[in-house]
C-alpha cells in the first residue's frame, strides 16, 4: 500500500484508491465528514429550536442561514492566518469552536440574538480552518489525484448532508432539540481529538513559497484584505472563484423555492423533502461518473455542457411539472454539480503556492454566502412570478453562467507564473 499519492502525468487518470491509500488525507476526509454530519444537525435542530421558540418563519429562516452569510466577511479579514499558523491546530481548534457553540447553544437558555451571534462569530472563523485543511490536502495530493481528493469530499459532503438531516430528525424527535444539540456537539468533539492525536505537526512555512510573503507586515485583516485584494485582481483566479461561486448560487436559490412549490402544487405530505433530496443525489452519482469514469482532460472539456445541465433542466418548472417529472428535472441539474471537477487543477495551478490556504478559504466561504443569499433573492422574485417560475428563472441563470464561461479564451502560454514579491502574474495574460 503505498503512503502517498504520486503525480499523475499528462492525461492519466487517477483512482479513489490510490486517493485514499494517502492516510492524511483519510484523516481528513474522514472528519470532514463527521463534522458536515454535525454542521447539518445543528443547523437544521437550531432552525427547529428558534422556530419553536418564537414562532417566525423569517428568525426560523435567518437561524438556518446565519452559518452562511458571514463566511465571507471571515474570509476577507482573517483569510491570510490559513497560510500563517500550524494547520493542525486551525484545523483542531475550529472543530473546538463549534464544539464550544453548539453546548453552549444546547446548555445555556440565551435570548435569539444573542444565539444568532454566536453562531455567526464560528461562520466568521470557518473559511481559516476550512482554507487550512484544503491546503493540506493540495499538498499532500498530487496531479489527478488532487481533483479526485475534491471529488471524494464532494461526494461524501452530500451523503453527509443527508445523513445529518436524518440524524436531526431523529435526535429531535427522540431527545428534544437541546439534547440534538449536544449530539453534535459531540461529533464535534470526537473530530477535535482525531486531528489532534492522529494529525502531524506542520509549520506553515513547510509548504514552500516565497518566505514571509503571505505573512506580510502587518496584522492579520491588513494581511488577509491585501492577499484577497492580489487574488482577485489575476483574471485567472478570479474566473475560476466566480465560475465557482455563481452557478451554485443560483441553483440554491432555486432549491429554496422547493418547499413553496410543493405546498403551493399540494404534493401529499413529506414530498417535499424528496425533491430537496434529488439535488444532493444528482451530486453523488455525478462526481463519483465523472470523477471515476472521464480522464482529466475529457473533465476539463465538459465543464460547460455540465454547467449548462445545473441550470437548462430547472427551466422545466415554468411548465409547472408534478411531483414525477421535477424530481427528475433536480437529479439531471444535481448531476450538473460535477463541472466543478474540470475546474479543480486549474484552479489550484493558478494560485501562489503561500496563498493557497486563502485562496480555498475564500473559493468556500464566498460560494457558501452566496448560497445563502440566493433563497432570499429568488424568493422576492417568486412573490412576482410563483415558486415554479423562480425556479425557471434561477436555472437560466446557471445556464447564461455557462456562457460565459464559454467565452474564455485559452491562453497561448502555459498557466502564468505567479510573482510572489508583487502577487502579480507573468505571461501573456492580461488583467482585467
Amino acid at each position: 500500500m503505498i503512503t502517498t499519492a504520486q503525480p499523475v502525468q499528462g492525461g492519466r487518470r487517477a483512482t479513489y484508491r490510490e486517493v485514499l491509500a494517502e492516510p492524511r488525507f483519510r484523516l481528513l476526509f474522514s472528519t470532514r465528514t463527521v463534522a458536515i454530519t454535525a454542521d447539518s444537525l445543528r443547523i437544521t435542530t437550531f432552525s427547529v429550536l428558534v422556530f419553536a421558540t418564537t414562532g417566525s418563519p423569517l428568525l426560523s429562516a435567518l437561524a438556518f442561514g446565519i452559518g452562511f452569510l458571514p463566511q465571507l466577511f471571515g474570509s476577507l479579514l482573517l483569510g491570510s492566518l490559513a497560510d500563517r499558523l500550524p494547520p493542525r491546530a486551525l484545523i483542531a481548534g475550529g472543530y473546538a469552536l463549534e464544539c464550544a457553540a453548539a453546548l453552549l447553544l444546547a446548555l445555556v437558555r440565551m435570548p435569539i440574538a444573542a444565539s444568532l451571534g454566536v453562531v455567526a462569530l464560528v461562520a466568521l472563523a470557518t473559511p481559516v480552518f476550512s482554507g487550512a485543511s484544503s491546503r493540506l490536502v493540495a499538498q499532500w495530493l498530487a496531479g489527478d489525484a488532487y481533483v479526485l481528493g475534491r471529488s471524494l469530499n464532494n461526494v461524501a459532503a452530500s451523503g453527509a448532508q443527508l445523513s445529518g438531516l436524518a440524524l436531526g430528525g431523529a435526535a429531535v424527535a427522540a431527545l428534544g432539540p437541546h439534547w440534538a444539540l449536544a449530539v453534535s456537539a459531540a461529533l464535534y468533539l470526537g473530530c477535535t481529538l482525531a486531528i489532534l492525536i492522529r494529525l502531524p505537526r506542520q509549520q506553515p512555512d513547510a509548504f514552500g513559497g516565497t518566505p514571509g510573503s503571505a505573512r506580510g507586515d502587518g496584522g492579520a485583516v491588513r494581511a488577509s484584505l491585501h492577499g484577497a485584494g492580489l487574488l482577485l485582481r489575476g483574471r485567472t483566479v478570479r474566473r475560476l472563484i466566480l465560475a465557482q461561486w455563481i452557478p451554485p448560487a443560483f441553483v440554491a436559490g432555486a432549491e429554496g423555492m422547493i418547499v413553496a412549490y410543493a405546498g403551493g402544487h399540494r404534493f401529499a405530505p413529506g414530498w417535499y423533502a424528496v425533491l430537496m433530496g434529488c439535488l444532493p443525489v444528482g451530486m453523488l452519482v455525478g462526481d463519483l461518473l465523472v470523477g471515476r469514469l472521464l480522464r482529466p482532460p475529457t473533465r476539463e472539456r465538459l465543464v460547460v455542457p455540465l454547467a449548462a445541465l445545473m441550470g437548462l433542466p430547472l427551466g422545466g418548472f415554468a411548465a409547472e411539472p408534478g411531483v414525477g417529472v421535477s424530481s427528475c428535472l433536480l437529479l439531471l441539474s444535481g448531476f450538473g454539480f460535477a463541472y466543478g471537477l474540470g475546474l479543480q487543477r486549474l484552479f489550484l495551478d493558478a494560485l501562489p503556492q503561500d496563498r493557497q490556504g486563502q485562496a480555498f478559504g475564500l473559493l468556500g466561504s464566498g460560494s457558501m454566502t452566496l448560497q445563502g443569499l440566493g433563497p432570499a433573492c429568488f424568493g422576492t422574485v417568486a412573490a412576482g412570478t410563483g415558486a415554479g417560475g423562480a425556479i425557471a428563472l434561477a436555472g437560466g441563470a446557471a445556464a447564461l453562467t455557462a456562457g460565459w464561461i464559454l467565452t474564455w479564451h485559452p491562453p497561448t502560454s502555459p498557466v502564468p507564473v505567479p510573482n510572489h514579491s508583487t502577487g502579480s502574474e507573468t505571461g501573456t495574460e492580461q488583467h482585467a
